[in-house]
């Protein structure tokens, strides 16, 4: 165990598990070009944000896509309530955090998502079995890189940022986590992550 450290806080969404939207969206007959400009267009939204927050039903985020984009309305309406095909396991990864979690780490869950997303990426999850508490945007309506939600972590499950690790795959979250004081790596592969875990 690396002194002084006791927890270890991983964002879910490309870090505990991949996502392939952008395959996704080719199977449903896109090319690849039209998958980013789609991909852009749904990611790049409030629409998305207020989903992840839990500000907005499912079905009236689906509809004001539509309104927004009427030539995509059926696409992106099959993109959100197929959740199920996004979403690609890391199994070697929920390994080595179980190991961690034997080793005596305490582990945390801090991450972007709705609802029914959040649900469906980590129902046959074994990660989940080894966590010791979850701070996740839809249950208190704030997201990351906001400094509230982290400190909610804190507060709510007593961890000192001195103590604490964080894993996130986006250079703004990583960079909030760091203002509070908690020590924080930058993923940006699977392979990245392993090896930074190994030190562990």
């Amino acid at each position: 165990m690396q002194k002084n450290i006791k927890n270890l806080i991983f964002d879910v969404g490309n870090v505990l598990l991949e996502y392939r939207w952008h395959d996704m969206l080719m199977d449903y007959g896109l090319s690849a070009k039209e998958a980013n400009d789609v991909g852009d267009q749904i990611f790049d939204n409030n629409l998305w944000s207020a989903m992840d927050l839990g500000t907005m039903e499912t079905d009236e985020i689906i509809e004001a896509y539509a309104k927004l984009y009427p030539n995509y309305a059926d696409l992106i309406r099959w993109f959100i309530t197929h959740g199920e095909l996004m979403h690609v396991k890391r199994e070697d990864v929920w390994k080595r955090v179980h190991e961690l979690k034997e080793k005596g780490y305490h582990i945390y869950l801090l991450s972007n998502y709705s609802k029914d997303l959040f649900e469906l990426h980590t129902s046959e999850a074994s990660f989940m079995q080894d966590i010791d508490g979850k701070v996740v945007s839809y249950q208190i309506h704030i997201g990351k890189p906001d400094a509230a939600i982290y400190q909610y972590l804190l507060d709510t499950y007593e961890l000192k940022p001195q103590e604490s690790v964080f894993f996130d795959d986006r250079e703004e979250n990583t960079a909030a986590a760091e203002r509070m004081g908690i020590k924080s790596y930058t993923i940006t592969s699977k392979e990245y992550l392993l090896q930074v875990l190994e030190e562990f």
